[in-house]
């Protein structure tokens, strides 16, 4: 057996803020997740409702035969700047936690490093399997079980001397390590700040059961990222200039303003053109990438999820929301794009500007479009406008 007080002493070494341990048990939380599946508000993630994911969850030995006790970590991405929200809507916005490095790969090289750690302990070889927002475990869930927080109403997990901006990570083991103590209370209280803030009204509060419930189909963090194909037109306005993710429900959040000061982790820093940058500017540079030259560009960086064609529809939404003439030149390319995708939202935007020269390019384009959904948009974008043709 090792000990636990040796296990959070070595993860502390490594960087993570925070480790508990929990130890062999079915999840208490699969019905809740069932009943989310069931209800559809995973949208188009059909990954997350194949049974075999669905039945991992719920069993820790299903993705480690052999499995006795996780080792659960907390790696905090806070950052002292001031808000992510500049009030000014010609700035593009990346959610704070995907600015820098990726953070699968971060957490990934230091639980493998705790592993090696482990090792020594025990003086064996320590079968294990590392997980980071990929592996089919219910990582918050494991994060309240090993005393790292409780759910927010945000459906975060939020820890009350750091907040919710961190990343969590599982260190699946087959040692006998003895579990710490499950974090109990719900301090939100009567807190409705996140509920109130988002825009789209993602978040639905609390089931019957005490779970926070969440429709993944209105967040803007999954239209931006997991969802790949037009993102609904009633939406759009409430994204604003959010590119990729969102904090709002975070920033809102009482627990996270009380450690506003916090320091960033150097891993996360933002990378050069990833903080706030134009919009006209990220526009231009996604325009000038091929597929392949976007996975180059974005190989160490989140953004690589929402690939080209998401990461460029969003940023012709953002554009169309800003609704400045500025916007015309760059969108008069984008809706030139082999992707229908790109072409639609494009036309929306110019739509939103609305102005002589947005018009005359969506007249355009209307005479040469082949795909009946781009060309939906177009005259839609043109009825919106609703000046007379000359």
């Amino acid at each position: 057996m090792v000990e636990r007080a040796r296990v959070v002493a070595e993860a502390r070494r490594l960087g993570f803020e925070a480790a508990g341990v929990v130890a062999r048990r079915r999840s208490g939380h699969v019905a809740h997740y069932r009943r989310w599946l069931e209800s559809g508000r995973h949208g188009g993630m059909a990954y997350l409702a194949r049974e075999s994911a669905v039945e991992r969850r719920s069993r820790l030995d299903a993705s480690l035969p052999g499995f006795r006790s996780a080792v659960v970590v907390a790696h905090s991405y806070a950052d002292a700047r001031p808000g992510v929200t500049p009030d000014d809507p010609s700035t593009a916005l990346i959610a704070r936690y995907a600015r820098g490095r990726d953070y699968h790969r971060v957490v990934t090289e230091r639980l493998e490093a705790l592993g090696e750690r482990l090792e020594a302990a025990a003086g064996r070889r320590v079968r294990r399997r590392t997980c980071v927002d990929a592996g089919p475990v219910l990582e918050r869930e494991l994060g309240m079980r090993a005393g790292l927080g409780w759910f927010g109403k945000n459906t975060m997990l939020i820890d009350p001397g750091r907040g919710s901006y961190f990343f969590l990570g599982a260190l699946l083991t087959d040692l006998e390590i003895p579990p710490s103590s499950s974090f109990r209370h719900d301090r939100c209280g009567s807190c409705r700040r996140c509920l109130d803030a988002c825009p789209t009204g993602a978040l639905l509060g609390r089931d019957e059961a005490g779970a926070p419930v969440m429709d993944a189909r209105l967040c803007i963090s999954y239209l931006t990222i997991e969802h790949k194909g037009p993102i609904p037109r009633a939406l759009r306005p409430a994204i604003g200039n959010r590119v990729f993710g969102c904090d709002i429900c975070q920033e809102v959040c009482p627990w996270n303003l009380r450690f506003s000061n916090a320091t960033a982790e150097s891993a996360y820093a933002a990378s050069p053109g990833m903080d706030a940058p134009l919009l006209t500017d990220l526009a231009r540079r996604l325009l000038s990438m091929s597929g392949k030259g976007f996975q180059r560009a974005f190989s160490e960086s989140p953004v690589l999820r929402a690939g080209r064609k998401g990461l460029l529809r969003n940023v012709c939404v953002a554009l169309g929301n800003w609704g400045a003439e500025k916007a015309v030149p760059v969108l008069s390319e984008a809706i030139a794009e082999r992707a229908p995708l790109i072409r639609a939202h494009a036309a929306w935007a110019l739509g939103r500007i609305g102005s002589e020269r947005a018009r005359a390019v969506l007249v355009e384009q209307r005479q040469v479009e082949a795909d009946a959904e781009v060309r939906e948009e177009v005259g839609q974008a043109l009825a919106s406008i609703r000046r007379p043709e000359s």
